[in-house]
């Protein structure tokens, strides 16, 4: 009987695999030591040491205070409690606030932005990226009135991994803002954490986002940095917990992990150059050996482990089930909103239309990918492509 083939993993930017150091550091908290944080006996503060340990591990990360450290339930509620946050305050002063984000952000900004905008609390600007996938500064600041309170632009995005210019929004930001406190800046670095520098004092930025589970780490589990002078209104009441932003018992062994992760993540650092030079091979690869591919986003400013690549005539889908019968994992897009069958949002606001958004597949690779299971992929890849489009009557 033949042996099954090994799942080769690239769907690295839905999640990644829990490093087994990472898992290690988080077991003690599942059983031993499961106190509560908040209680005062032996068992809570040595749980509170451990939240804190993790807090000063992020801080360290990020060169802030462990009080800007905020731990919440996930990156989604980051970004909601950023965004909801920041307008709630805003509204005290009297005046409709305005926010101004990119059409290609994670849902989890685009959706509270668009909620706020739709029952009339907010006005909204939803800059464009262009064929690059990259938001123009000029643009930016062209944008920028009066009562705008919050510029939220992710730092890389999810689905085409391409890299915004976040300290030059800043620049534009701070230049604008003056001796005032508005607008603020928030940025989603989750995809970015593995690869780029998030040092916030470079980067500008007042709130920014990380998860857990893109870096190693548990699911369930998120960060939110709040710069010091950044006032926000809690979103969910009913604790004291996070300084009152965010109530709840905390997750004490998802936070130790995301702690000893983050702490990991400066050694992944280090095989960025030889992880970008797979992903390139990988592209160069399929758009040599297979005809009528188009990589989509820019090819120089994009992550190290993305490639998002479309094939004419082939359905993404399809194509999808084929590498996954054959022990591929990918992706057509993001895993948040895979279960819909819309052309993906970010796809479309490049403006390559549906055909092209509909035959994307995105491989995003780890620190763990090796050249062989690349060599595989792109043995196999052109005859599945060959085949659908055969199936779909597509002729080269």
């Amino acid at each position: 009987m033949q042996e099954k083939q090994a799942t080769i993993y690239l769907d690295n930017a839905s999640t990644t695999s829990l490093d087994s150091k990472v898992l290690e550091a988080m077991l003690p908290y599942f059983k031993e030591q499961f106190g509560n944080a908040s209680s005062i006996h032996a068992l809570g503060q040595t749980a509170r040491v451990a939240v804190e340990k993790a807090r000063e591990q992020v801080a360290l990360f990020l060169n802030c205070k462990e009080s800007e450290v905020y731990f919440t339930p996930s990156a989604t509620f980051s970004d909601n409690l950023a965004i909801l946050g920041v307008v709630r305050v805003a509204q005290k002063k009297g005046i409709k606030p305005h926010i101004i984000t990119n059409v290609i952000e994670h849902p989890a900004v685009l959706e509270p932005i668009k909620h706020l905008e739709k029952t009339g609390q907010i006005e909204a600007t939803f800059l464009p990226v262009y064929q690059e996938g990259i938001v123009k500064v000029e643009d930016v600041e062209r944008a920028i009135k009066s009562n705008t309170c919050l510029v939220s632009i992710m730092q890389a995005n999810n689905e085409i991994g391409t890299i915004q210019p976040i300290d030059e929004i800043a620049q534009v930001i701070g230049n604008f803002r003056g001796p005032k406190k508005y607008p603020l800046f928030h940025t989603d670095a989750v995809q970015a954490a593995n690869y780029l520098d998030l040092n916030v004092e470079k980067l500008g930025v007042d709130l920014l986002t990380l998860s857990g589970h893109k870096i190693y780490g548990p699911k369930g589990i998120g960060v939110l940095y709040v710069k010091q002078s950044t006032l926000l209104e809690p979103i969910v009441f009913g604790g004291h917990q996070e300084a009152g932003l965010i109530p709840g018992t905390e997750n004490v062994a998802n936070i130790v992990g995301l702690g000893k992760a983050i702490e990991l993540v400066k050694s992944s650092k280090l095989k960025v150059q030889s992880l970008r030079k797979l992903r390139d091979k990988l592209i160069d690869g399929i758009l040599k050996e297979i005809p009528q591919t188009f990589l989509n986003g820019s090819r120089e400013q994009r992550l190290a482990n993305n490639a998002n690549i479309s094939f004419k005539g082939v359905e993404g889908e399809a194509l999808l089930i084929l590498l996954d019968q054959a022990g591929i994992a990918v992706s057509t897009g993001s895993a948040c909103s895979s279960g819909s069958l819309e052309a993906s949002h970010v796809l479309m606001a490049l403006d390559c239309g549906k055909e092209r958004a509909h035959s994307a597949v995105r491989f995003s690779l780890s620190k763990n990918t090796i050249e062989k299971e690349i060599d595989y992929v792109l043995n196999v890849l052109p005859k599945m492509v060959e085949h659908l489009r055969k199936i779909s009557g597509f002729k080269v």
